[in-house]
């Protein structure tokens, strides 16, 4: 059974920094590619920043400079550190392993706002 468990979410200043953690079980995780989306109320989910089995990373526009997505292969675990948060970043963030298949984590909500 394949699991994606988002944790690290909650409320922040603008300007703050949250760190999120996606632990994966029931996958080779190395193999696959992991990134991290967002869903604001009322639009689509889109991506965030994404990490192949390689380390080859990439990023919305919104967000570079300000986010880094990285990975831990001993830990099955993928995060992404968030700087200098503005409220236009709230939103549910969610986990997403790739790969032959896809599989999607639950969503953890981060909220900016003073």
């Amino acid at each position: 059974q394949v699991q994606l468990v988002e944790s690290g979410g909650g409320l922040v200043q603008p300007g703050g920094s949250l760190r999120l953690s996606c632990a994966a079980s029931g996958i080779s995780f190395s193999i696959y590619g992991m990134g991290w989306y967002r869903q604001a109320p009322g639009k689509e989910r889109e991506p965030v920043a994404s990490i192949l089995s390689r380390g080859i990373t990439n990023y919305a526009d919104s967000v570079k400079g300000r986010f880094t997505i990285s990975r831990d292969n001993t830990k099955n675990t993928v995060y992404l550190q968030m700087n200098s948060l503005k409220p236009e970043d709230t939103a549910v963030y969610y986990c997403k392993a790739f790969n032959v298949r896809d599989y999607w984590g639950q969503g953890t909500q981060v909220t900016v706002s003073s």
